[in-house]
């Protein structure tokens, strides 16, 4: 059961389990500093990532999304997380912390370059398109985006961190 810690930086310790395990299975680390000594050196923002199609059942991403990208960037937003989405077993999952928006870190970090929030992950859920499109406001990014992933932890805890684990949906229940 391979699992990826992308933006390991020097620390490799898994920070959440997700059903139980923990303990890394198959541990496979990326960053892009070689200095740290990752199993794979790259960049998170030059796609294709370097794995194989439905490779890992769980990417962690302790605080490193925040990094890539720009605020306001919806494609590369849909770019990152399809490709995440490739290469993760059907039923696999994104397990992440980053800051939550009103954390003192969300912005002092000066690497930071966007924010991620629990609102923000609505748009990976194709159920909520069906859902929402026409109803509400939400914007439609189906023209771009057809993964699918379905929020399985969804919370900021009390020391404003957000903390979060996406399930991923194959086949993916994009309706048009």
């Amino acid at each position: 059961m391979p699992e990826l810690l992308i933006g390991c930086g020097q620390r490799l310790n898994k920070l959440m389990a997700w059903n139980g395990r923990r303990e890394w299975a198959g541990r496979v680390t990326l960053d892009i500093n070689p200095d740290h000594k990752p199993d794979v050196v790259h960049d998170l923002t030059v796609f294709p990532l370097p794995f194989e199609d439905d490779t890992f059942e769980e990417i962690h991403a302790y605080e490193v999304l925040e990094h890539t990208g720009q605020q306001g960037d919806w494609r590369f937003f849909f770019a990152q997380f399809s490709e995440l989405y490739r290469i993760l077993k059907p039923g696999g999952v994104i397990i992440g912390t980053s800051p939550a928006p009103r954390s003192l870190w969300a912005w002092g970090d000066p690497g930071h370059t966007r924010i991620m929030s629990p609102e923000a992950f609505v748009f990976l859920d194709q159920s909520q398109y069906t859902a929402q499109v026409g109803k509400t406001p939400m914007t439609d990014y189906r023209f771009v985006y057809e993964a699918d992933f379905t929020p399985q932890h969804i919370k900021i805890n009390p020391a404003g961190v957000f903390e979060y684990v996406l399930e991923a949906v194959k086949p993916s229940r994009i309706t048009r």
